[in-house]
Parts: C-alpha cells; sequence; structure tokens
C-alpha cells in the first residue's frame, strides 16, 4: 500500500465533485479526486447532456409545424440525431474532462474510493490521507422496484435509455417522473410506439396538476399511450418481447423496458458504515455541506447523495459551497453559518429551479401551490401577444405563489413551449426578495412571453 497526502479528497468525479474540487484548489489547497468509471459523471454521459441531445430535435421539428412558412420534413433522421447526442456525450470518452481535472490542478486518482478511517480514503492500493476534509460526490442510482422477473428481463435504465443507438419499434416506460415523460416523448418522435405506465391519474406528481396534464396531452399528440392508474406486477422477457403485467389483468408488451422508478444515493459501497452510517442512505448535511452524524467535522458531502435537491445545477451550487468552506476553515478564517453567504447553500431551501424539458416545457421554481396561510396563489393562461407570434396555437400556464406577509414572490411555475427560459427571472426574484411593488418596475419586453408577468402582476391588483 503507498500513502499519499493531500489537503482534501473528493469521492466521485462527476460535476458536483469537479466543482468542490475546483473551489478548494482556488482556495489554496492540494486536492485529489477520485472517480471509478468517467470524469464528467452521469450528467456528462447518461442523463442531462445526451437526453437533452435526444429531447432537442423533436422540440425544434414541433416547435417549425407550428409556424406556417417553415419548410420542415415528416421525420427525424434518427442517426444524425444520435451523432448529435454521440458528440455532445464525446463519444463517452473522459479524455477531455480528466485533462480539464489535471490542467485546473486537482490531481486525478482512478478507482473506487471507501472513506477507511478518519480523513482516509482507500481506491485500490493507495492510501489517500486528508490534512483538513473528505467530500462524499457520488451522487446518485437508478432505483428498481422489486417485480417478479424484472431482474432477468434485462430492461433499460436512464443510461441505455439516453444512450442506445437503435430504435425499438416497441418502448415500454414504467414511471411518470422526470425521466420517464423525457425519455417517452424523445423515442416517440424517433419513431418508437411508446407506452407510458403510471401509477397516478396524471404524470409528473411532484408538479401542479395542470403541469402533469399538459404533458400528458403532448405526450399522446405524439403517439404516447398512457396508462393511468396503473401498478406493474410482474415483468418477463420471452423470445425477445418484454411482458408487463399490470393490476387490472392487462399486458403491455415491447421490445424494450425502460424502468424510470427514481434514483437513491450511492452509499452502498463509500465504507461510511465504519462510522454509524447505513450504506444506501443519504448523508444528511448543514448548510455548509457537512456530515455531523461522523463528528471531527471533516466529513462533507454535496450534490445527489445528501438528498437536497437532486438536480445537477444544484449540486455544483451545494460544491461551490463546500469546496469554499473547507478553504476558510483550512485558513482559520471565520465561516458564519448565516444564511446567503458563499458559506451556505440556502437556496436548497427557498428557490431550487427545475425544467422538464418535454414539449410542452415544465419550469418551476420555489413552491408549486400555497402552503401557508399567508401565501396567494395567481393563476393564468400564457396567452400574450409573445406566446400567440412564438407558435399558432400556442398554449400554456403560469402559476405564481405570493407571500401576502412579506409581499414577495415565493413561487412559480411555467408551463408552455420554450418556457424554460423564463424561469430564472423568477429565481431571481425569490433570492433577491423583490418587492411586488419593485417588480412592478421590471417592464417585460413586448412582444415577448415574458408579458405575462405583466398580467400576473396586474392580477394582485398592481
Amino acid at each position: 500500500m503507498t500513502q499519499e497526502t493531500f489537503d482534501v479528497v473528493v469521492i466521485g468525479g462527476g460535476p458536483v465533485g469537479e466543482n468542490a474540487a475546483a473551489r478548494a484548489v482556488r482556495g489554496g489547497l492540494s486536492v485529489a479526486l477520485v472517480e471509478h468509471e468517467r470524469y464528467g459523471g452521469e450528467c456528462s454521459y447518461w442523463a442531462c447532456i445526451p437526453s437533452k441531445a435526444l429531447l432537442r430535435p423533436g422540440n425544434a421539428l414541433a416547435a417549425a409545424r407550428r409556424v406556417p412558412g417553415v419548410p420542415v420534413g415528416d421525420r427525424l433522421d434518427s442517426g444524425a440525431v444520435f451523432r448529435r447526442r454521440d458528440s455532445f456525450a464525446a463519444h463517452w470518452d473522459d479524455d477531455g474532462q480528466e485533462r480539464w481535472v489535471r490542467e485546473t490542478g486537482i490531481v486525478p486518482v482512478r478507482g473506487h474510493g471507501r472513506v477507511t478511517g478518519e480523513r482516509e480514503v482507500t481506491v485500490g492500493d493507495r492510501v489517500l490521507r486528508a490534512e483538513h476534509a473528505v467530500v462524499v460526490c457520488t451522487g446518485s442510482v437508478a432505483r428498481l422496484p422489486e417485480l417478479p422477473g424484472l431482474a432477468d428481463a434485462r430492461v433499460w435504465t436512464s443510461r441505455e435509455a439516453t444512450s442506445a443507438s437503435t430504435v425499438p419499434d416497441r418502448l415500454a416506460v414504467l414511471g411518470g417522473g422526470v425521466v420517464g415523460v423525457e425519455m417517452a416523448q424523445a423515442w416517440a418522435r424517433l419513431g418508437s410506439r411508446v407506452e407510458l405506465i403510471i401509477r397516478g391519474d396524471r404524470p409528473l406528481p411532484a408538479f401542479p396538476e395542470f403541469a402533469g396534464d399538459a404533458v400528458a396531452d403532448g405526450l399522446r399528440a405524439d403517439g404516447v399511450t398512457v396508462h393511468r392508474g396503473a401498478d406493474a406486477t410482474e415483468v418477463s422477457r420471452v423470445d425477445g418481447e418484454v411482458r408487463v403485467g399490470l393490476a387490472d389483468g392487462r399486458r403491455v408488451v415491447a421490445d424494450e423496458l425502460l424502468v424510470a422508478t427514481g434514483r437513491r444515493p450511492a452509499t452502498d459501497e463509500l465504507g461510511t458504515e465504519t462510522f454509524g452510517l447505513v450504506p444506501g442512505d443519504h448523508l444528511e448535511v448543514d448548510d455548509s455541506g457537512l456530515v455531523h452524524a461522523v463528528p471531527g467535522g471533516w466529513l462533507y458531502a454535496a450534490g445527489d447523495v445528501t438528498g437536497r435537491a437532486p438536480l445537477t445545477h444544484q449540486g455544483k451550487y451545494a460544491a461551490r459551497v463546500v469546496g469554499d468552506v473547507i478553504a476558510a476553515r483550512a485558513a482559520g478564517a471565520d465561516v458564519p453559518a448565516r444564511p446567503w453567504t458563499a458559506y451556505a447553500a440556502t437556496a436548497d431551501h427557498h428557490a431550487v429551479p427545475q425544467v422538464v424539458f418535454t414539449d410542452p416545457e415544465v419550469a418551476a421554481v420555489g413552491v408549486t401551490g400555497a402552503r401557508r396561510p399567508e401565501h396567494r396563489e395567481v393563476e393564468l393562461d400564457l396567452a400574450v401577444a409573445g406566446s400567440a407570434l412564438h407558435a399558432d396555437g400556442y398554449t400554456g400556464r403560469v402559476r405564481i405563489v405570493v407571500d401576502g406577509e412579506r409581499d414577495v414572490l415565493v413561487g412559480a411555475t411555467f408551463v408552455g413551449q420554450d418556457v424554460a427560459e423564463m424561469v430564472h427571472a423568477a429565481t431571481v426574484a425569490i433570492v433577491g426578495e423583490v418587492p411586488l411593488q419593485r417588480l412592478w418596475h421590471a417592464v417585460p419586453v413586448f412582444p415577448s412571453m415574458n408579458e405575462v408577468w405583466l398580467r400576473l402582476l396586474e392580477e394582485l391588483g398592481l
């Protein structure tokens, strides 16, 4: 065994780990970044990047069809879509990402990292000692339900759904969350006959009902069959076909089955049981990223592994906080626990933006509905001059939630074509606690879809 010493050891070389490591290096610390698979992580190769690369061509074609006078074809060129997707995923080669790691001043270490002692990480026959901190950024993995036959059915998870280069004639999708609806629409537009199996009345149950209903309508318009209130009871693969039995006796037959029933933290083989933590559980952290359950103030975590806000952009945000906190504490500086400082991931509690890149898109930040007596909801159709010009027959909807006592915005949900670009304005208003009287003076451009802000404020009486 060889032993090496660094100021900080980061386990997990995805975007979250990269950000934590880079911020610590910027603070003058030496950092080792441990990665067992590919630098760049899940988002770069099997999630955010390739999934959006698959979705964008279908969204662009549908958008063009909504504007008379634009010449468009009948269908997507799947080969061209896959080639573009592959280029964005760097053909699943992380040489460029590892080069960035080295150029940033971080030391890459290949292999599985396990926490084997206080401030100690073992990677194969290498023992990495951390003078100040170990940071866990191992992300999450697909959660598969316990269904009879599922383990032997050779199903897709999100990884196969975002990296496959052959369009299955028939695709079944189990789960109506973000991954389920995005991939159902992407593959339907690439030519698959898609059947979506969901337990509830609508997909996207974490969003307002109007969002799930609009996405379900969009899926049906693309030929997706939506099985609502459907519980899968068994799965089998016979003669190449996947068969999904439902509780009501129906059976869905497909060439491939995507299981999109959620994700769980990747802590199974981390070694934290040495410190009394349960493998497979989230690592609970405070706003500085510190894992208080482990004494000594040396173990930190950020990203999906914490369960706080399992989105790539939020994980990167938390990682920047962690890197800055560790560097400051290593320098002996005072690290205030106050919210909205460089040392606290405060936005996790108030303003977590998320976009579902279906057609229509769903974009939301903050609370999605009134949760307290002082909250007031305003909900309007996104029917303004900007949307009418954007697409013939444009349909969309917006809901905002206002704290009536403080007179500030606390939540917003947008549904419609291309609304992803609208959510950051709401995020800024929430984080900045902009009083509605001041927000009234943020004049929206005419004619754009942002005109809806004027209508919303008028509805509030301004």
